[in-house]
């Protein structure tokens, strides 16, 4: 037994954390929600761990909403791996703020890659704040390359789509913040993938983050696919409320 490690410097967090049965899918592999999951999670860890809890920042007025996101896969952790997980700011681009991630087993093999934009926002009007509003720190610049293609926009085309179906949100699909929990989307999206695409790994997965989901709310399932890829849009009572794209290897 050894105890796991963490460590906070000027510009990066980093924690080592073991993956559960609930990470991994039924082929005991990491699942894309997982990796939303902790994309999320560490996130949070970053500024908590400087004083900055979203408490806080509520009470400054300027918490981050996640806008959009792409990981690379490449080596897929299994079930009970340690991974040495490290996140990064990555300073601003327009109106959005970028985190960015990696995941490497204990040889030092990159396994799992991430890049994230987000916006910033005032809580109580819901307005949408320039990044250079935000005073709660100085912003800092990753100091590595991150192998990860960058965050973009997803649409479906007009024809050709497939019905879904649809997908209730529950009580258990909620956080803290009263709405469908980030990490949640991926296995909305897997489940509605065609059967033969679920047991693969995806080499690539891109979400974009358009509206919140609440309680009992009831998204609409559309899909496309096109050689190895399958792209799942997620349409609510004010319109889509997140588009996802999944590519194969």
């Amino acid at each position: 037994m050894k105890d796991f490690r963490q460590q906070l410097t000027e510009n990066s967090y980093f924690r080592q954390e073991e993956l559960v049965f609930w990470d991994c899918d039924r082929e005991k592999r990491m699942r894309v929600a997982a990796i939303l999951s902790k994309m999320a999670a560490f996130a949070g860890y970053d500024y908590d761990a400087r004083g900055l809890t979203h408490e806080k920042l509520y009470a400054m007025r300027e918490v981050f909403l996640l806008s959009r996101a792409a990981v690379k896969i490449h080596a897929c952790p299994q079930t009970r791996d340690l991974l040495d997980i490290t996140t990064w700011e990555n300073g601003a681009k327009g109106a959005h703020m970028q985190r960015v991630y990696e995941m490497r087993d204990q040889t030092g093999r990159l396994c799992v890659s991430a890049k994230s934009d987000w916006i910033l926002v005032d809580p109580i009007t819901r307005k949408i704040l320039r990044p250079g509003s935000f005073t709660a720190k100085p912003l800092t610049v990753c100091p590595v390359e991150i192998d990860c293609p960058e965050p973009k926009k997803i649409v479906l085309p007009r024809e050709g789509t497939e019905d879904l179906g649809r997908r209730a949100i529950r009580w258990s699909d909620l956080d803290g913040n009263g709405h469908l929990f980030s990490g949640n989307y991926g296995d909305i999206v897997w489940d509605a993938l065609p059967a033969d695409l679920q047991p693969r790994v995806p080499r690539e997965f891109y979400i974009n983050y358009s509206k919140e989901a609440t309680l009992g709310e009831d998204l609409r399932l559309e899909g496309f696919r096109e050689a190895d890829t399958y792209r799942v849009e997620g349409l609510g009572p004010e319109g889509t409320c997140f588009t996802a794209l999944c590519v194969f290897q």
